[in-house]
């Protein structure tokens, strides 16, 4: 039904009747031709092999020629869709051969390669028709239709071999004859970058100094390192992707070379001397500075290996595609090494990733298009907390310090092509600036512990709250009346019964108001309940005064509130009303409503959600030492119809059309640096501008309650100030764009953003 033409159709509708016609014959030519290709590839190479089949004495003719070419054609459309699933089944291929004790592991002998699987179809559509026609319309259709279907055939047959306990290849190295100290090649690689500059400037074959334990030159692995990378785990957790081993051994490689602390080491060049771009020059990560200036004119704080490297990279990588991701990768690294928000020590340390990175990138394409993936958070975080430090040298700054370095040694010595390796550093990560956050506010004072009981109150409060109204819901009286007594009236309730006895006189009096006021807007037909209502009333309104001003309900709320409780009574006085008996029965069971007992912070369950307070909600109670003592933030200070002076300073915000690509997968929308939805995403531990006292100041959040209801801020570099807000401040703050992100984007964001006119230039692809 999709065919453009009469004759398209006639040809679609003939392949698909010889098809069915002959669909057990098509079956079993396929699983023969199948079979015997994949016995031709699994018999070990060892010479001339002699066919016992009398069909092989005959002369190839020109349809077997024929049919090689559909079937390699056949293999490059399908191999195209299932690029990826390929690589990770080719891995499990030579463990296989090895284990039929075949010597050869080419890539060429994978017997199920789509060129296989299209011989098959070939010959099995031969069995089924011999008309030239109906057979290409079969073989076009076969090929679209297993293009779609074979990446998950071929994931799943990788599957069931890791089930089967095979174990895919991992990396693998093969020596050029002769020493590698003398020709400075890696994997038969040569070139001015090649990774015998990144030792640290063997020359003629000599060895260069060692760090760290690690030999500097080109030679093969030092004791240390084999018994470093014979640690690894072997591949158990679960790889981004696949890569192929031989670029996998240069990245490795390079990554064991580029020194124990952030940087590489070259033979080009002496330290601390300026030179030209992409000359590595010896480098350790303990001096004082770090020079090497791109074409743009950009400082470094730390070797870029991958745009030093560039060549050698491309000659190990196949495909258009691998090539775009290692310029993609090189050029984000010159950003992310010379952002001016990263202190040169933590740049370092992200320096030391670049490798780890680019196999991320190479293996998963997901890397450029989700915010929430490991690896780039676990950059943006690290970059992020650091900038945040008033001073990094400081002694928490070096304790933070030493940790990151710590974990990106793990990851660099370990798997870093498990996405698990990435997530577990990321949990220590944030632990530990939780930890430190938690210990630097308690050494200020006792803020979180005052806000955790003033938290408490608010969650009691709002289940009482609750629970006021599911009593109320089922009861006839206006919404407006509900809704006070359950959301407001209950607050007067719990500051009444914590300032008095449970059965106190105020508490009585609070409760018969709340009985008398559901009961003033029902209606009222008879004459006696009518004088009863009249009489009532001064008391009623005296004690509504009363609860008001307990709680200090603004004056604008009250006015509200008995612009719409007069017109209620007025209209209760008309009409039917109630029979004397249904108005007491209603009576008393509303009085039992405003009996219920007043939970307590123990007996709360989980998961009650703290809303943010509106203008007519009453914020919480702090008395004038309490909010002195931990610094709380009064919105009366603020003058909130003023404007903001303009930060010139301040980056302006990125958006995901910054840094977008072409050619990579389309990136999600970035996360909020500034506006009402900020208040949702700040996070412990990142810094951020607050708008204080007339001016800009770089404030730390430090401290958020459990509930996300108070939230503690610290400024200061020697003399620390605390600034706690609530969570209805924190979002007239962002909203009024008086809070915002310290930096305009994170860190792989921004470098993305900068890269990209980089990257115009460079590839016409890339936008």
């Amino acid at each position: 039904m999709s065919s453009s033409n009469v004759h398209q159709r006639d040809g679609l509708m003939a392949a698909q009747f010889e098809l069915y016609r002959k669909s057990a014959v098509f079956a079993l030519t396929f699983n023969e031709a199948l079979d015997d290709r994949l016995r031709r590839d699994f018999r070990p190479r060892t010479g001339a092999t002699v066919s016992t089949s009398w069909g092989a004495l005959s002369l190839v003719d020109d349809r077997e020629h024929e049919v090689q070419i559909a079937a390699e054609r056949f293999g490059l459309e399908v191999g195209h869709s299932c690029e990826w699933e390929l690589r990770e089944l080719e891995g499990f291929m030579g463990p296989l051969f090895a284990s039929a004790g075949h010597a050869r592991t080419d890539q060429d002998r994978n017997p199920l390669r789509p060129e296989s699987v299209g011989y098959a179809v070939i010959r099995a559509i031969e069995s089924v028709t011999d008309r030239a026609d109906v057979r290409k319309v079969l073989e076009a259709e076969f090929a679209r239709t297993l293009s779609a279907t074979m990446p998950a055939t071929y994931a799943a047959v990788a599957a069931d071999l890791s089930a089967a306990g095979l174990k895919a290849a991992g990396m693998s190295y093969r020596a050029n004859e002769g020493s590698v100290h003398d020709t400075g090649r890696i994997g038969g690689l040569t070139g001015p970058g090649a990774l015998g500059q990144v030792g640290g400037g063997g020359r003629g074959g000599e060895a260069g100094p060692t760090t760290g334990g690690r030999s500097s030159g080109l030679g093969g692995f030092g004791d240390s390192q084999r018994s470093g990378m014979g640690q690894r785990s072997g591949g158990q957790g679960a790889p981004m992707g696949r890569v192929d081993a031989e670029l996998m051994a240069l990245m490795r490689r390079l990554t064991a070379f580029s020194g124990g602390d952030g940087g590489g080491g070259g033979g080009g060049g002496g330290g601390g001397s300026p030179r030209r771009p992409g000359e590595l020059a010896p480098y350790d990560s303990g001096t004082a500075a770090f020079e090497e200036y791109t074409d743009d004119g950009l400082r470094l704080a730390a070797p870029n290996l991958i745009r030093a490297h560039r060549d050698e990279l491309r000659q190990v990588s196949h495909g258009a595609l691998d090539h775009m991701v290692i310029d993609v990768i090189g050029s984000l690294f010159d950003q992310i090494l010379s952002d001016p928000k990263v202190p040169p020590q933590m740049a370092r340390q992200i320096g030391r990733l670049q490798l780890p990175v680019l196999r991320t990138a190479l293996g998963d394409a997901s890397f450029f298009s989700s915010r929430k993936h490991p690896v780039r958070r676990f950059i943006n975080r690290i970059a992020s907390l650091a900038s945040a430090f008033e001073d990094i040298d400081d002694e928490d700054g070096r304790q933070f310090l030493k940790l990151v370095r710590e974990l990106v040694q793990e990851i660099v010595d370990g798997d870093f092509d498990q996405i698990e390796v990435y997530e577990q550093k990321l949990l220590v990560l944030e632990s530990f600036v939780a930890e430190q956050a938690r210990r630097e506010v308690k050494d200020k004072g006792d803020a979180p512990t005052l806000l955790a009981e003033k938290e408490g109150d608010l969650r009691v409060q709002r289940r009482y709250a609750q629970l006021l109204d599911d009593a109320l819901r089922p009861l006839s009286a206006p919404e407006f009346v509900r809704d006070f007594l359950s959301q407001m009236w209950s607050q007067v309730l719990l500051k009444a019964a914590r300032g008095d006895t449970p059965e106190g006189a105020r508490v009585k009096r609070m409760r018969h108001a709340a009985r008398e006021l559901f009961m003033s807007v029902q209606p009222k037909g008879d004459p006696t309940q009518r004088k009863a209502f009249l009489l009532q009333l001064p008391r009623l309104m005296q004690e509504l005064n009363e609860g008001m001003d307990l709680i200090g309900w603004p004056d604008t709320a009250k006015k509200t509130f008995f612009g719409l409780l007069l017109p209620a009574h007025a209209q209760s006085l008309r009409g039917e009303g109630l029979r004397t008996l249904d108005f007491n029965l209603l009576a008393r069971e509303v009085e039992g409503v405003f009996e219920t007992p007043v939970p307590q912070v123990a007996d709360l369950p989980p998961g009650i959600d703290l809303p943010v307070l509106t203008e007519e909600a009453v914020l919480p109670r702090f008395s004038a030492e309490e909010a002195q003592r931990i610094g709380l933030v009064d919105e009366a200070a603020f003058d909130w119809d003023g404007t903001v002076d303009i930060d010139v300073g301040t980056e302006m915000p990125i958006t995901e059309v910054d840094i977008a690509l072409e050619g990579l997968p389309a990136p999600e929308p970035v996360e909020p640096m500034q506006g009402g939805s900020l208040a949702d995403h700040v996070e412990i531990g990142f810094a951020y501008q607050m708008h204080l006292e007339g001016d800009w100041q770089k404030v730390r959040l430090n401290h958020v309650s459990p509930s996300r209801s108070f939230f503690v801020f610290t400024r200061g570099k020697r003399h620390q100030q605390t600034i706690s807000l609530t969570r209805r401040m924190l979002v007239r703050l962002c909203e009024s764009n008086r809070l915002r992100a310290f930096e305009s984007a994170y860190l792989l964001e921004r470098a993305t953003a900068r890269a990209r006119r980089q990257l115009s230039a460079l590839s016409p692809a890339l936008a």
